[in-house]
């Protein structure tokens, strides 16, 4: 399964990456190079909000853990999406990380600051319980149709 892709702003168009598991970027394992496997990088123009609410529920499923990771204007779909699995009692934050990036503008030619944040989401106890509960409801609609 490949990870979103992540860029907001649009400055720089990406195309969707899978993390190889080995976190080797920037040294601290939380870099752009490799990424772990159970990294959704986020943007705000590309996917509609509950693909990645959905996407971070598949991750969860198949790890105990997910980082979400935006850069820019993205940052308030990012932490939108924690909140909605948060509410739902899907997850919890276990860290929050805010950082400042240097990219560079391909328009101007020169270096610019990005906000960054990454958001590490732990399942819940009772996340299992409201992933059959949603499967549960979904085969009922799907039996009305």
């Amino acid at each position: 399964m490949s990870a979103a892709a992540a860029e907001a702003g649009g400055e720089q168009a990406q195309r969707p990456k899978a993390g190889n598991g080995n976190g080797n970027g920037n040294g601290n394992g939380n870099g752009n190079g490799g990424g772990s496997s159970n990294r959704i990088q986020v943007s705000n123009t590309k996917k509609p909000l509950f693909f990645y609410v959905n996407l971070a529920k598949r991750y969860m499923q198949q790890h105990t853990e997910v980082e979400l990771s935006a850069l820019g204007m993205a940052i308030a779909t990012v932490v939108t999406v924690a909140e909605i699995l948060k509410n739902n009692g899907f997850a919890f934050e276990t860290k929050i990380r805010t950082s400042t990036v240097e990219i560079k503008d391909e328009m101007r030619g020169r270096p610019i600051q990005k906000a960054k944040i990454e958001i590490v989401l732990r399942k819940s106890d009772k996340f299992d319980e409201l992933m059959a509960a949603a499967a549960a409801e979904a085969s009922v609609a799907d039996g009305e149709e």
